[in-house]
C-alpha cells in the first residue's frame, strides 16, 4: 500500500498530465468496456429477486446533491427498516440524528437520491437510484413508530434503477471479517475530536463519558 506523508507520493498525485478528463480518455483505458452481466443486472423497478435485499439490510448509506456539492449519510435500524411499498417505491424513516439536516436539505432542492444497501456476512451491495420527496404526514410517519417514538419525516423515493453491485470491494477490504476490526479506542474518540477542534470549549472527557447513555437514550 502506498505510503502516507510521503513527498514523492504527494508530487505524482498533483502530476494532472495523465488525467482522464472526458469519457473518451477514460475508455482509452477501460477499453474493454461493461461486461454484458453489468448491464443485464439492472432493473428500472425493485425485482421480486432484489427485494429480499433490501429487506434484509439493517444498513445502507444514502447519497444526496445540493447546490454546495454532495453528501453521504449513513441510515439504519433492524433489517427491512427500508420499507419496499411497491416495485417503484420505497419508504425511509428518518430517526433522530444530529439535526444538521445536511441530506434532507439537498433533497429538498434536489430531489435525486442514491442509496447504497449493505448485508452483515453478504458481499454483494445493492444500488439504487432515484428521486425522493420529504413527506411529514403524520399517519405515514405514525406507521414507523419505534418504541413509541415517531420518525420525524419520511423519505417516498421513486426507484429509477436498482443493481447488485459485485462483492470485490467487500471481499478486499475484509469489512465482514472480524479478524480486520478496529479495536475500540484506537482511534481518536468522538470526544477528543471535538475538544480539539472546538480549542477545547467542549470538554472531550465529558464528551465521551456521558456519550453511550446518551445515545442509548436518544436512538429513536
Amino acid at each position: 500500500m502506498a505510503g502516507a506523508h510521503d513527498p514523492d507520493l504527494l508530487r505524482l498525485a498533483a502530476d494532472t498530465s495523465a488525467d482522464l478528463a472526458d469519457e473518451a480518455a477514460l475508455r482509452r483505458i477501460y477499453s474493454t468496456g461493461p461486461g454484458p452481466t453489468s448491464l443485464q443486472k439492472v432493473a428500472d423497478h425493485v425485482h421480486a429477486l432484489y427485494r429480499p435485499y433490501i429487506e434484509a439490510s439493517p444498513f445502507a448509506v444514502l447519497a444526496t446533491f445540493g447546490p454546495e456539492g454532495l453528501d453521504t449519510s449513513p441510515r439504519g435500524d433492524a433489517p427491512g427498516f427500508v420499507t419496499v411499498a411497491d416495485a417503484h417505491t420505497l419508504l425511509l424513516p428518518d430517526r433522530r440524528g444530529n439535526q444538521r439536516i445536511d441530506s434532507l436539505r439537498n433533497i429538498a432542492r434536489d430531489p435525486r437520491v442514491a442509496l447504497l444497501f449493505l448485508i452483515p456476512g453478504v458481499g454483494e451491495a445493492l444500488r439504487v437510484n432515484g428521486t425522493a420527496r420529504i413527506s411529514a404526514l403524520p399517519a405515514l410517519c405514525e406507521r414507523f413508530a419505534v418504541q413509541g417514538q415517531l420518525p420525524a419525516s419520511v423519505l417516498v423515493i421513486q426507484v429509477r434503477s436498482v443493481f447488485f453491485q459485485c462483492a470485490r470491494a467487500l471481499k478486499r477490504s475484509g469489512l465482514w471479517n472480524p479478524a480486520t476490526h478496529v479495536q475500540a479506542g484506537t482511534l481518536p474518540s468522538p470526544g477528543a475530536i471535538l475538544q480539539c477542534l472546538s480549542e477545547a470549549a467542549i470538554d472531550g472527557a465529558a464528551y465521551d463519558g456521558a456519550l453511550q447513555a446518551r445515545q442509548a437514550a436518544t436512538l429513536y
